[in-house]
């Protein structure tokens, strides 16, 4: 069963992408800062990382890109955000699997399915 990780500062989103996952049998942890999101990440050893970008800022976002790249350089990491023009054309763009607008359920599912099938990990 693959593991993800949730990583969003609303409570609702968190909530809502954590039972919506549970229901299509995934493990999920959850986080609500970044420096929870980079603990869960050591302890739980994911197999895919769904990061909000604007965490409560755009630079908050860039930079736990970064904090979680040091510490998996591997793991499948979407960002879904509500705007994604702060992460086009910024360096860390580069560093993550793909970004998924917010709101858009039936991508992020197939996108969750397509990396977590490229990594060998299952549902």
């Amino acid at each position: 069963m693959a593991r993800i990780l949730v990583a969003d500062d609303n409570l609702d989103q968190v909530t809502v992408h954590r039972k919506l996952l549970e229901t299509l049998g995934y493990l999920v942890a959850t986080a609500m800062s970044p420096d929870e999101t980079l603990r869960e990440l050591d302890w739980i050893r994911p197999d895919l990382v769904i990061v909000d970008l604007r965490f409560p800022h755009a630079a908050d976002g860039l930079a736990l890109i970064r904090g979680i790249r040091q510490r998996d350089s591997t793991v499948p990491m979407i960002v879904l955000s509500g705007w994604p023009d702060d992460l086009y054309g910024a360096p860390e763009e580069s560093l993550v699997s793909r970004i998924v607008v917010k709101g858009r359920l039936g991508e992020l599912l197939q996108t969750i399915k397509e990396l977590l099938a490229g990594c060998g990990a299952d549902s």
